[in-house]
């Protein structure tokens, strides 16, 4: 092997004939499309432009092409012939393949509604059409239908993308529809108007946009799509959408969507399943093409046609929409035949077993491939937590070319730790273990908690942290011992996640001031109410709670990584770490971290050893306006000693180091 890749890792080295034969599949998969194509992944992405209702610009007839290989009629229906099927409205067939018909230019006006009626051998059935870019919902009969889309003035944009990849990624992930605090659903306007100016302000350099994709179900959060190629509706105009980027783009930030390949919804008038009477046109057939735990479809990446219309969904959107780049939805589910339940994944042999779906490891690598040939600056996470090797890694390295893939198991390691072991018993070892822990060709983004941690079932740090006292004792005049405790843990992990982070950090929305409620979308369960659908702003405004506290401390921290560069340093050194102390402390130039996570003893003169130099304080998780006790003086400078009882050419810094505390020095010279 001329380039070793993935195999500098000597446990990949028993598998590596697995993986370069995977590698290689994967690789002839893609050059076959290419060589079909003029070289090109893009020119096959076309799904998007053959399907669905065009303007032929030659003859200015609507043109309509739909793919439905097992149909055999086909007609659209629309308000003009009362939703019947009449003759002037039929779609013939024109192959074994797509049916095809052109109507003339009074037939169809911008914002007409309409579906299809397709007919198949033993049966028929209204669909909407799959390659649809617009898709609404009557509000009193709930109905789903397409909407013709042909606004007299297309927008024009007005800012350019970003450009070159930003550096430190600082991703805040933000649901458009809850993002308001009245209870009811948001649009992209007010979140552009509203939401947009709150992450600026924050100082985060992009957002991860959820529930884009139209859903039929407002509470699956946006993972049960049924329109791939349409916006969701319930949120605004695609111009809407496409303004709110343009606006994050004049702000330098990037915008990346949550893109739902893993699976679709299980509708059948709205969504895909049973389109052309066959339940294995874009999906398995029999049980492989359902998820039992997600009640939805999965789709069958080994069908040229599926892999079209999902490329040609990446390209649309980067294209019509100009996205920055997505996040993956459920990587480790299309991976493996069972899709990952309840699997630890503890050994290499996990993964290179004959459960892999090979076709959807050859989806993934087209998928990267596509995405960085329409953008070379484009942005691709992996959301697996299987940790699958070589996902993010660069596809001459035998990986897949993701950039990043989510740190998910520094999340699930914080929550198991605050709930099954007391502070004073915190194991430090494995925690800078688990917070460091990613292979040496993979860039990942770290996170305290996402979304996941704040969905009912499962808690926030915040409220783990404060228990039912996040809703009595956060204002500071009657903040006790547990909500000092609280706020002060609650700074501390979140900066020893973004200060050990690989290449990036990821905030949910209205984490960063410790939101204190969960995500519980309108429901019977809760009488369809928006109480928990939403984020309560106003907390992180009043002087006089600690959300105040809080948000101003994330706010630094985060301005702090940029300022420094932090990811562009390396990674961090481990300088000192002391069980019975409970201190760590590291170093990732120009930046020297020191935490002390005792519940009580604060330690003066504590000396740990650092690279010598001169030091000031650039932050202190324990001022008074992060909603601690000043035990520090502000602006202090620090110099290192030489120790050569410990070594020669030794050096340490003696430091005040108050309980429950993180440090922040940076050095000077």
């Amino acid at each position: 092997m001329s380039d070793p890749g993935i195999f500098n890792d000597p446990g990949l080295l028993p598998y590596a004939g697995v993986i370069q034969s995977r590698h290689r599949t994967a690789r002839d998969m893609v050059e076959r499309i290419r060589a079909g194509h003029d070289g090109s992944l893009t020119g096959f992405a076309d799904y998007h432009l053959r399907f669905g209702l065009h303007v032929d610009p030659s003859t200015q007839q609507w043109v309509f092409t739909e793919w439905a290989p097992h149909a055999t009629d086909m007609f659209i229906l629309c308000d003009k012939n009362h939703w019947q099927c009449v003759p002037e409205y039929r779609v013939p067939k024109i192959d074994d393949q797509a049916f095809e018909a052109r109507f003339d230019a009074d037939l169809f006006s911008h914002q007409d509604l309409f579906r299809l009626k397709v007919v198949w051998p033993g049966g028929q059935g209204d669909r909407i059409p799959t390659a649809a870019r617009r898709v609404v919902q009557d509000p009193c009969t709930l109905i789903f239908n397409a909407q013709v889309w042909a606004p007299p003035k297309p927008y024009v944009w007005h800012t350019p993308d970003p450009g070159s990849r930003t550096a430190p990624l600082l991703i805040y992930e933000a649901h458009p529809g809850m993002a308001l605090e009245a209870e009811r659903i948001g649009t992209w306007t007010e979140f552009c108007r509203h939401i947009l100016p709150k992450i600026v302000d924050a100082g985060y350099n992009a957002i991860q946009l959820m529930a884009v994709q139209e859903h039929p179900y407002y509470g699956s959060f946006g993972y049960h799509v049924s329109s791939f190629f349409a916006p969701s509706s319930r949120f605004g105009t695609p111009e809407d959408l496409k303004s709110l980027i343009d606006e994050a783009h004049r702000h330098g930030i990037r915008v990346l969507i949550d893109i739902i390949h893993s699976h679709s919804v299980k509708n059948e008038v709205e969504g895909l399943s049973r389109f052309d009477g066959t339940l294995y046109q874009f999906f398995h057939d029999g049980p492989k093409g359902d998820h039992l735990l997600w009640d939805s479809r999965c789709f069958d990446y080994g069908r040229p046609m599926v892999v079209k219309f999902l490329l040609s969904n990446l390209r649309y959107w980067i294209d019509e929409f100009h996205v920055d780049g997505f996040r993956f939805d459920g990587v480790t589910s299309m991976l493996f035949e069972d899709h990952g339940l309840g699997r630890a994944f503890m050994s290499y042999a996990d993964y290179f077993g004959p459960d892999v779906d090979m076709d959807a490891l050859g989806y993934l690598y087209a998928a990267n491939r596509l995405v960085h040939e329409c953008r070379t600056d484009a942005v691709t996470i992996a959301e697996d937590v299987s940790g699958y090797p070589g996902l993010a890694a660069g596809t001459k390295d035998h990986g897949y070319g993701f950039d990043f893939r989510f740190a998910m198991g520094i999340a699930d390691f914080w929550i198991k730790l605050i709930k099954e072991t007391r502070d004073e018993d915190w194991p430090l070892e494995r925690l800078w273990h688990e917070l460091t822990n990613h292979r040496a060709e993979e860039a990942t983004i770290s996170y305290a908690e996402c979304h996941d941690q704040a969905l009912v079932g499962d808690q926030t740090l915040m409220m783990r942290l404060m228990g039912s006292r996040i809703y009595t004792d956060m204002h500071k005049d009657h903040a006790g011992i547990e909500t000092f405790r609280a706020v002060a843990l609650h700074k501390m992990i979140r900066l020893i996640t973004l200060a050990t982070a690989n290449a990036g950090y990821l905030n949910f929305m209205g984490n960063e001031f410790g939101h204190p409620e969960w995500v519980d979308f309108p429901s019977e369960r809760n009488h369809f109410s928006f109480r928990y659908a939403r984020r309560q702003w106003s907390l992180k405004y009043d002087p006089d709670l600690m959300y105040a506290g809080l948000f101003a401390f994330d706010r630094q921290m985060i301005r702090l990584a940029k300022e420094a560069e932090m990811f562009e340093s390396g990674d961090p050194v481990l300088c000192h770490i002391h069980e019975d102390n409970k201190i760590i402390a590291f170093a990732r130039n120009p930046l020297f971290f020191v935490f002390n996570f005792h519940p009580f003893h604060s330690y003066f003169d504590y000396r740990v050893a650092a690279p010598p130099g001169k030091y000031r304080l650039a932050l202190d998780t324990d001022e008074s306006r992060f909603g601690g006790h000043d035990r520090l003086a502000p602006d202090q400078v620090f110099f290192t000693l030489s120790d050569d009882t410990v070594g020669p050419g030794c050096h340490r810094l003696s430091l005040y180091l108050p309980s429950r505390t993180a440090l922040v020095l940076e050095k000077c010279s």
